[in-house]
Formats: C-alpha cells, sequence, structure tokens
C-alpha cells in the first residue's frame, strides 16, 4: 500500500504521507535497543503487514535516518541520531536543494520569533 497505508476500522482512511515513517521513527527512539521489521509491527498501535514496515525501515535506511545491522536472515534497525538530530539533518538537506543559501536563511531567520532569534544570537555567540 505504500505512503498511503489504509488504517483499519470503518471508512478505511488512508494515512498522511510520511506518517507511517513518522510513527515508525517515533517507535525505535523509545526502543532500547534495534529493531526488526517483525518487532516494529508487533510494537504499532495498527495492525500493519510485514512488508510495509521492511519497505519503510528498508527507505529511512537509503535516505540516512536509520542505521542497520544484520539479525537473523534480515535486519534489526535504529535511528542514526536522536530527534533533533534528525531534525537539523532535514534542515540540512534542504538548505543543500536551494539555490540561493544566503536568501533561504534571511527568510529563516526573519521568521523566527523574538525569542528563537534571541536564542539564535546566544548560541552564534552575538548577542546584542
Amino acid at each position: 500500500m505504500g505512503a498511503h497505508e489504509r488504517l483499519p476500522g470503518p471508512g478505511g482512511r488512508r494515512r498522511a504521507n510520511g506518517a507511517l515513517e513518522a510513527e515508525i521513527l517515533a517507535l525505535l527512539h523509545t526502543a532500547d535497543q534495534a529493531l526488526t521489521p517483525g518487532e516494529v509491527v508487533e510494537r504499532l498501535a495498527a495492525p500493519l503487514g510485514h512488508t510495509t514496515v521492511a519497505t519503510t525501515l528498508a527507505r529511512l535506511h537509503t535516505r540516512g535516518v536509520l542505521e542497520r545491522t544484520p539479525r537473523g536472515r534480515g535486519y534489526a534497525y535504529t535511528p542514526v541520531t536522536d530527534e533533533p538530530g534528525l531534525t537539523a539533518k532535514h534542515m540540512h538537506q534542504v538548505m543543500e536543494g536551494g539555490s540561493d543559501r544566503a536568501s533561504v536563511l534571511t527568510r529563516f531567520v526573519g521568521e523566527l520569533s523574538d525569542d528563537d532569534e534571541d536564542l539564535l544570537r546566544r548560541l552564534l555567540g552575538t548577542e546584542e
């Protein structure tokens, strides 16, 4: 089924794009060890097929979000970093995709809240 995995129940609503990945990542972040696709299936709130979960894990690994280690006949997966680290990685990927970094950063900073702007100044050591 892929990116629009059907949820159980009446109406068969679909998951929003990325919702399954986010749910799996959240689960892996709370796990105390690397998990196989089967272990992920067992721990998910909604019942999903093993193939759907295995494919999602493989895609996250290909994108560099998960590490995998051999376990049995397959792999066990763990996040490469914590949630703030993944967000920072995503922000860097978005920046790399833009053609005008100065404009992107200018607009990003221009839309920060006053508190976030103050935090950024402190982190950069340029408090005014």
